[in-house]
């Protein structure tokens, strides 16, 4: 890894953490920070402590596409265990129930997964980072105060059982943003007739990002240049457009294009704008009812200062 008092730079990317169970997400992102000395850093969608697997990071101006990945939809495989039920819903948590956990069959299970298929209502658990008067629901757990939260529409796109025993079920769901796959796993549980808790939580898709993709901490540290992916990788489902240097800098001076339309001009997009290096400079904003295309957000990218951590 970098080393101690390294001078911090400009690096611009994203890099794909195989996160390792016991690391917060900030945990990650302070050392793939030390790892490229990156002066600037976030990651896209916490894990919880106990949870592994994918954990977008991004470095500098990648930081801009965040919200984007924050927005996609999540791939996970978890495994609930039955009988115990957690204040927090994992096995970090303190066990305040226990139930006896009537027969299975895998009949009686796919019945019951069928009830979580599509939009469905969650109520947000309160060991998560969601605010409260400014402060995240899990500091108010901590202190025994329950806050009352309104139940959120998400989506479950797919549920599929794995296996299971008397004692746990293992399943991949493929979920919308802010879906609670603990408070899922609690619900799965109650819908069997008894309680549960998640045991083991592995992210394996991120939006256009899949498991393939990602590496450990040390392989990252080994393979700095290899492992920092550019800004457009995450970007990959939006069209891209090329301008010339007299079009990029009327864009830039936050001008609008009236001649550059994208393939169906007569739906609203974004889509990605290169300059005359090929090199994406912003993601751009086409409006079918102006017909005129301006930047949405734009990147201070320059070859000269990409170091990709050499």
């Amino acid at each position: 890894m970098a080393a101690r008092g390294r001078r911090k730079k400009v690096v611009n990317g994203i890099v794909l953490v195989n996160k390792a169970a016991g690391l917060t997400s900030r945990d990650v992102v302070q050392k793939v920070t030390r790892i490229y000395s990156a002066k600037k850093a976030g990651h896209t969608g916490t894990l919880d402590p106990f949870a592994t697997g994918l954990l977008p990071v991004c470095l500098g101006e990648a930081t801009k596409v965040s919200g984007l990945l924050l927005a996609s939809d999540k791939r996970y495989i978890a495994t609930l265990g039955l009988g115990v039920e957690t204040d927090t819903g994992d096995h970090d948590g303190e066990i305040i129930e226990q139930m006896a956990v009537p027969a299975l069959t895998r009949e009686k299970i796919e019945s019951v997964l069928e009830r979580f298929r599509g939009e469905i209502l969650q109520v947000p658990p309160m060991y998560s980072s969601l605010k409260f008067e400014g402060k995240s629901l899990h500091v108010y757990a901590r202190k025994g105060i329950e806050i009352e939260r309104e139940p959120r529409q998400v989506q479950i796109m797919e549920l599929s059982l794995l296996d299971f025993d008397q004692h746990q079920i293992r399943f991949e769901v493929h979920c919308s943003k802010g879906t609670y796959v603990r408070v899922l796993g609690e619900d799965i549980a109650k819908a069997l007739g008894t309680v549960g808790h998640l045991t083991a939580l592995h992210r394996t898709q991120t939006g256009v990002f899949k498991a393939d993709m990602m590496r450990d901490l040390d392989e990252i540290a080994m393979f700095r240049v290899t492992n920092l992916l550019p800004i457009d990788i995450a970007l990959v489902d939006y069209e891209a457009i090329y301008l010339t240097v007299e079009q990029k800098n009327h864009l830039w001076l936050g001008g609008f294009l009236f001649d550059v339309k994208p393939q169906n001009p007569e739906k609203d997009c974004l889509v990605r704008l290169y300059n005359e290096h090929q090199q994406i400079f912003a993601i751009g904003e086409w409006r079918a009812d102006k017909q005129r295309l301006k930047i949405k957000r734009g990147f201070n990218v320059d070859p000269s200062l990409d170091s990709h951590a050499q």
